[in-house]
């Protein structure tokens, strides 16, 4: 903690130099990123910097780019991403603008659903007194949970992000991708092309719960929600 807090003032007093001629103001809000980056580090999660928005393109500047201000600046991402506070320090003063990420299958697995679903479930996990770790809103599209990583299971136990997107049965698991060994997700407070941000809904600093008891929550929300859009009842047990 005590390291962030230095990281983060000396943020302040060099972004208040002549070198940068934004002025106090952007000083104190790269400051403010800078912490919020510092603090996912902090909770363990690897960061790794990413391309960010610039006049609703990404700056990548690759034509056709099918992931704008949503990907690694490097293809080597997966051995860059760090929890160390100097690193990531530095990788902001040398791209104050850069979004970020965090690789997911080693400290994480991330659950991502769409917003409507996800704040379904955090309702009905708060009326069961389920625990809930850290919570992430991807703009007004997505939710991200945080939970423990199934990575670390037995070799013949687990499975890559290749199957995030391909679930056997969409129309039980509508919209639900699970990110784990392989991927990475969006961290706050990046900024996507829509002006739209990440931010946290649930802190970082929370215990991560275990992913198989969130999935069945969040999976029966997607399926209330798309019952909801079809006109039928459904009710989440």
């Amino acid at each position: 903690m005590e390291s962030a807090g230095r990281l983060s003032n000396w943020w302040r007093r060099r972004s208040g130099t002549d070198a940068d001629p934004a002025g106090p103001a952007d000083a104190d809000q790269r400051a403010s990123r800078l912490a919020e980056l510092l603090a996912a580090a902090r909770a363990g999660f690897p960061v790794v910097p990413a391309a960010h928005a610039v006049d609703y393109r990404c700056s990548c500047d690759r034509m056709g780019c099918p992931a704008p201000a949503q990907h690694p600046l490097s293809f080597a991402w997966q051995s860059m991403a760090t929890v160390d506070a100097e690193q990531v320090t530095r990788w902001l003063a040398r791209d104050p603008q850069a979004n970020a990420v965090t690789a997911t299958g080693r400290a994480h697995d991330v659950l991502d659903v769409p917003a409507e679903a996800g704040r379904l479930a955090l309702q009905r996990m708060g009326e069961l007194g389920i625990p809930v770790g850290p919570v992430a809103a991807v703009g007004e599209d997505r939710f991200l949970f945080f939970t423990t990583t199934r990575s670390t299971l037995d070799e013949d136990e687990w499975w890559t992000s290749e199957l995030d997107t391909h679930p056997e049965d969409l129309a039980e698991h509508p919209g639900i991708r699970w990110h784990t060994r392989g991927s990475y997700v969006l961290l706050p407070p990046s900024r996507l092309t829509d002006g739209s941000a990440v931010t946290w809904v649930r802190p970082p600093e929370l215990p991560l719960p275990d992913p198989l008891r969130v999935l069945d929550l969040l999976a029966d929300a997607c399926t209330a929600v798309g019952a909801a859009a079809a006109g039928e009842r459904w009710f989440i047990g």
